[in-house]
């Protein structure tokens, strides 16, 4: 009996002569300030896909201006992204490939685009990821806070009540906190921070990465407030502002907000012995000390 070859071991279904290739939406990180940060790939993939979906074609065309491409761009914006998916899809269909891009960073972090995302993978259409700057990433590993588990927190709210209330909480949150900030409100921002967090955080500015005044400055909350007031210039551009994860006073045993809400919920649906018990299993939390914090609240 003679061998069988590859092909009729594992054989290879030919696609149809009419068969269409689905076009490819490629997520693409670009420049947060510093244009030499873009990688060779998203150079490659920007000359080559038949649209570029931009926040802002204004904005985006000055980029490829300067690396000399002329791919067509149209908008893709926080406020037509959910209608005008449908225009990118039926490019996709068609077999075109299509690049997402923001104003800067990565699409989809505080930018556009998770609705055109998430439009793409229901559709059944390759979702493929072009990695590069990302702000709150590049703050991170320069600020020498703990980077092992963090939590980013995007733009707080505008207004003061509503920004201190969900300052409140995080305030016990145990890893590094991220948050993106407009520059007119960075002072305020950082003062809130104070006076929730507590003076003795310790924090970081990390102001216009990858720019000619870069700045990473890092200081109790207490003073860094104190410097930024001092000085105008660090009121501007763009911030990224990274807090120290909450500690529980040393020799002091407490429960955070996170396991006291867990025991509340659990504290509703069973008894009291058996809600300590499971909550501690969930939080981590010493089950003895979440017993009697649930007799407390009980009482």
């Amino acid at each position: 009996m003679s061998a069988l070859s590859i092909s009729e071991v594992f054989p290879v279904t030919q696609p149809a002569a009419d068969s269409v290739r689905s076009g490819i939406l490629y997520v693409v990180a670009t420049p947060i300030g510093n244009l030499d940060d873009i990688s060779a790939r998203a150079l490659r993939v920007l000359r080559d896909v038949a649209l570029i979906a931009a926040e802002d074609t204004r904005h985006s065309s000055r980029l490829l201006q300067h690396f000399g491409i002329t791919t067509p761009l149209a908008a893709c914006h926080e406020h037509n992204e959910r209608e005008q998916g449908g225009r990118f899809l039926a490019r996709l269909a068609v077999g075109e490939d299509v690049a997402l891009i923001s104003d800067a960073g990565t699409p989809l972090i505080s930018d556009p685009g998770f609705h055109l995302v998430r439009q793409a993978r229901s559709a059944g259409y390759s979702v493929v990821p072009v990695p590069g700057a990302c702000a709150l990433i590049a703050a991170l590993s320069a600020a020498g806070l703990p980077s092992d588990r963090f939590v980013f927190e995007g733009f707080l709210p505008a207004k003061a009540a509503a920004r201190r209330g969900r300052l409140e909480q995080v305030r016990e949150e145990a890893r590094t906190l991220i948050f993106y900030e407009a520059p007119h409100r960075i002072l305020e921002c950082l003062r809130d921070m104070r006076e929730v967090f507590g003076g003795a955080r310790q924090a970081v500015l990390a102001r216009e990465l990858t720019k000619t005044f870069e700045t990473l400055k890092g200081l109790p909350l207490d003073e860094l407030c104190a410097w930024v007031a001092a000085d105008a210039n660090q009121q501007k551009g763009e911030c990224v502002v990274l807090v120290a994860g909450w500690q529980a006073p040393e020799g002091e045993e407490t429960v955070n907000v996170e396991a006291l809400r867990v025991l509340d919920l659990l504290l509703a649906e069973m008894p009291l012995k058996r809600a300590a018990a499971l909550a501690a299993e969930i939080t981590g939390v010493r089950k003895n000390l979440l017993y009697q914090v649930a007799l407390e609240r009980k009482g």
